[in-house]
């Protein structure tokens, strides 16, 4: 129902009065109001500020919270399993002659490794010196057992490298982060090493600059050239050319020597390789050269 006019009037008198009354409790009750605004305002920022503290605590360091969580999980669950470690007379392979510094590649594959064991092995004269352990692959992971290894190798007195499995369809940039959080590198380590193997449906041109940012990201925090870890025929038919520079792993199984025209630092003769300590069939390594050359590739 409308008002009328005399109505309305006296409504509007009545407002008119009120307000007259109460002025200090209506200014009080805004002051109120906008102090709330103002104390959520700056507790939103609060928030805010934390959440991108996170965010670039995360971008820059995610890979040593990755390496945290895998390695406390990996070892809580080893504490339940046996350790029933193999023993062998003879490393079940033939090993090549001329060369008198050998050595391993291993990863999760091999599983939980008794690496004193490694190091007193010795076949005739041959036993093992060196180790390359599995770190990391892609940009999120990390190989549960590499954290053991870093140290455990190490502390068993054998010479320690690293290395990385490339995936080319990933940022190299995000890949090489990812490896540098990873691992703590020492002088006397040896040199970062880039395992590539597959193309992931890339071109040539694609796969030589992606591997380019990867290789340039590592060479830039560590001031050394990584090696290169790839088989024989992928080298020639993806790398050969390009990467000459940097010092070759090459992998080439089942023969007395490789060919020759691959220039190559170290040579993986065979996957079937028996060690004591590792339950498992083991890669076995050779390098093209003496202790002095092997010293001028690691950390300095």
């Amino acid at each position: 129902m409308a008002l009328s006019q005399t109505d309305f009037q006296i409504n509007l008198s009545l407002k008119k009065n009120f307000d007259a009354a109460f002025p200090l409790k209506k200014k009080v009750a805004k002051t109120v109001r906008k102090r709330k605004v103002v104390k959520e305002s700056y507790r939103n920022y609060y928030w805010y500020a934390i959440i991108i503290a996170l965010m670039f605590v995360g971008v820059y360091n995610y890979g040593k919270v990755i390496k945290g969580v895998i390695t406390t999980y990996r070892l809580v669950a080893d504490t339940f399993t046996e350790n029933n470690y193999p023993h062998y007379t003879s490393y079940k392979i033939r090993i090549p002659k001329g060369y008198t510094l050998h050595g391993i590649d291993v990863s999760r594959y091999q599983g939980k490794i008794n690496w004193d064991k490694v190091a007193a092995m010795q076949e005739r004269d041959v036993r093992i010196d060196f180790a390359f352990i599995k770190a990391t692959e892609g940009v999120l992971h990390i190989d549960p057992y590499f954290q053991r290894n870093w140290k455990l190798a190490s502390k068993a007195g054998l010479m320690r490298g690293a290395y990385h499995y490339f995936k080319p369809r990933k940022a190299g940039l995000w890949q090489a982060n990812l490896f540098l959080q990873a691992v703590n590198f020492d002088k006397g380590d040896l040199l970062p090493v880039v395992d590539i193997e597959e193309t992931g449906g890339k071109s040539k041109a694609e796969l030589q600059k992606n591997l380019t940012i990867f290789l340039n990201q590592v060479e830039k925090k560590l001031g050394v050239k990584p090696i290169i870890y790839t088989g024989y025929k992928f080298y020639l038919d993806n790398l050969h050319g390009k990467f000459n520079k940097y010092p070759i792993w090459i992998a080439h199984y089942y023969r007395a020597k490789p060919k020759k025209d691959v220039e190559w630092k170290f040579w993986q003769h065979s996957d079937k390789a028996r060690i004591n300590g590792i339950v498992y069939n083991v890669d076995m390594n050779v390098f093209n050269g003496d202790a002095d050359d092997l010293e001028k590739l690691v950390i300095p």
